[in-house]
């Protein structure tokens, strides 16, 4: 696994974001080509075919001769950025995709023009049930000089492949936080930038977009709500891998006790989760004097139970008086009965 990976990484590919990969820093052969569509999402069972079509538009004044090229790749990190496996000798360990694309032939682009190319994908037979996922790269090269590579940057559209059947959908919520530069914590002094961490871990054999709502309560009041993952198309989790996004969290006030909840539905089940956060906003100096009352309070008292006890000490109590010590008396005693 790697070798895969060190191998990624020499191409990490932006293809979600439509960023071409380059191949050698040159500013003025850059954006040569466009392709699209970026991601393409299809469903083939097992023994059946599919052509996906992605068009190549040339950007540039000259005609640009391209060679499509069949690259497995995959998650390159935790925020959805693919990493192409470039050497055409490896295949991804699982989930490969490029074992289903057929051969590409090379086609030019007129200046400013376009040009469709079938991608035809066949799963055989004995494929199993599960996400499968590969992208189709077009490299240019200059047609005026044999067809060597120039160094325009190359482009990718993603293709990513369900084969029905005995799909397994576990998708686990690893981390829920509220966080401020980065740092997760209970308290903040104050609300601006904050945001929630969500970190997904997908353990099943498909690839699968976790949607939702992220809210923020204050008690039984919604003082801030917004759709998680609603771009189109939804990013997705690779099997085997994790993903994580970043909710930035509005509306709310400089004082307060805040809970975050979020409710997430994935898979054809609609599987759904709901979990939440507490956090508290307040500036410093009014934390310091709610914590400062009760220690007050609480010396105060100790304060004067130790004053009336020394008081008490003192003299406050009552004492036995002293018998007098006076001399015996000389008068006899009268008896009585006699």
């Amino acid at each position: 696994m790697r070798q895969f990976v060190r191998a990624a990484i020499v191409a990490a590919l932006f293809a979600f974001l439509a960023v071409p990969v380059v191949s050698a820093a040159d500013s003025k052969t850059a954006n040569t080509l466009k392709v699209s569509p970026v991601r393409t999402d299809i469903e083939v069972p097992a023994g059946g075919k599919k052509v996906v079509q992605a068009t190549v538009t040339n950007l540039a004044d000259a005609p640009v001769k391209v060679t499509p090229v069949a690259n497995d790749f995959i998650a390159g990190d935790e925020r959805g950025t693919p990493a192409l496996i470039l050497n055409q000798d490896q295949y991804a360990p699982t989930h490969s995709l490029k074992r289903f694309m057929s051969p590409l032939s090379s086609v030019t682009i007129p200046p400013k023009g376009s040009k469709t190319i079938n991608v035809v994908i066949t799963v055989p037979v004995t494929a199993q049930a599960g996400g499968y996922f590969g992208a189709v790269r077009f490299m240019p090269s200059d047609p005026d000089e044999g067809g060597q590579v120039n160094l325009s940057p190359s482009v990718a559209s993603l293709i990513l492949l369900k084969v029905p059947g005995a799909i397994v959908e576990d998708l686990t919520v690893t981390t829920f936080e509220v966080q401020k530069a980065g740092a997760a914590g209970f308290y903040f002094q104050d609300p601006s930038d904050l945001q929630v961490l969500a970190r997904f871990e997908n353990k099943g054999n498909i690839q699968t977009a976790p949607l939702g709502v992220v809210q923020v309560r204050r008690g039984n009041d919604v003082v801030y709500e917004t759709n998680f993952n609603a771009n189109t198309p939804h990013d997705m989790i690779l099997p085997d891998s994790a993903r994580r996004w970043d909710v930035p969290l509005k509306d709310m006030g400089k004082i307060g006790y805040y809970t975050a909840v979020a409710t997430f539905t994935y898979g054809e089940k609609n599987t759904t989760v709901t979990i939440e956060k507490s956090f508290l906003v307040a500036p410093l100096w009014l934390v310091l004097v709610v914590l400062a009352v009760p220690v007050l309070l609480i010396g105060g008292g100790i304060l004067t139970g130790i004053l009336v006890v020394r008081k008490k000490r003192k003299g406050g109590g009552r004492r036995t008086p002293k018998r007098s010590r006076g001399k015996a008396s000389l008068v006899p005693k009268k008896r009585f009965g006699r």
